[in-house]
């Protein structure tokens, strides 16, 4: 297996400082990168102010909080971030375009040994791969928000992955306190093939008139013992995201149970 001792992540929104935070807690230097000076001062004041709260709860010793944070480096370009990283986890917006752009340039910045990582939640770990020249250092590590607090990371083999590198994701997993699960390259993956549906089935619910929004939540809080209705969740989300990755999953899968719902894509609109 290769050893990691640098992890740079690339995008400092909500995935990405929570990523940084466990990183860097876990005892890598972690290099956070973002083009907008607002967001990396946001990153930098919210995983301070998370690891204090861990502090405050008795989760944390105040040694290890401070230890953590000093790993943390911030920088505001790609460049900076991944020359001298063992593993890159882009943790960009949803968007296709975006991903290929950055793994392109991740490609040609970094060594040939380094891990490129997507924390993508269900564009094909395969497409974002062959953008590069070392598909088979391509994978998959979708983390769940908020970062610091959900146990799972689910680990996506693409179509080229070498067995050594998931290996690698693996065990870095573990050592980020999180529980890992390997699945492999097709739309929605595990998680939201199976999550988005129920949401969508959830707002086609709303839609045609069924029940009301809270009718619908507490159903599936009661009934189904969820901690949070689809409804609630899918706001939770993002309904732009769960827009997306419904796109995937109906373009990908090429069924008609997959179309998302009119309501959603009214309301994103």
């Amino acid at each position: 297996m290769a050893s990691v001792k640098t992890v740079a992540v690339i995008g400092a929104g909500i995935m990405g400082r929570g990523i940084a935070h466990v990183a860097a807690l876990g005892g890598y230097r972690t290099i956070l990168e973002d083009i907008l000076p607002a967001s990396l001062h946001k990153a930098e004041s919210e995983i301070r102010t998370n690891l204090d709260k861990g502090v405050e709860l008795g989760k944390l010793e105040k040694s290890a909080a401070d230890a953590a944070f000093s790993r943390i480096q911030l920088v505001g370009t790609v460049e900076e971030a991944a020359r001298e990283a063992d593993l890159v986890i882009e943790a960009v917006p949803e968007e296709m375009d975006s991903k290929i752009e950055i793994f392109t340039l991740l490609d040609k910045i970094c060594r040939p040994a380094t891990i490129l990582a997507s924390n993508t939640s269900s564009i094909s770990i395969t497409k974002i791969a062959a953008a590069t020249r070392r598909p088979e250092m391509v994978i998959g590590m979708h983390f769940m928000n908020p970062v610091p607090v959900m146990k799972l990371v689910e680990i996506i083999n693409g179509y080229a992955t070498k067995k050594e590198v998931t290996e690698t994701i693996v065990e870095l997993s573990k050592q980020l306190g999180k529980v890992p699960c390997v699945v492999n390259d097709y739309p929605g993956f595990i998680a939201n093939r199976i999550l988005m549906p129920m949401i969508n089935e959830a707002i086609y619910s709303l839609y045609e008139g069924v029940a009301g929004v809270e009718e619908i939540d507490t159903v599936m809080k009661l009934g189904m013992a969820h901690p949070m209705g689809p409804l609630a969740l899918a706001d939770f989300i993002g309904l732009d995201v769960c827009l997306a990755i419904m796109n995937v999953l109906h373009e990908g899968l090429g069924d008609a149970k997959y179309r998302p719902s009119p309501l959603l894509k009214k309301m994103v609109a």
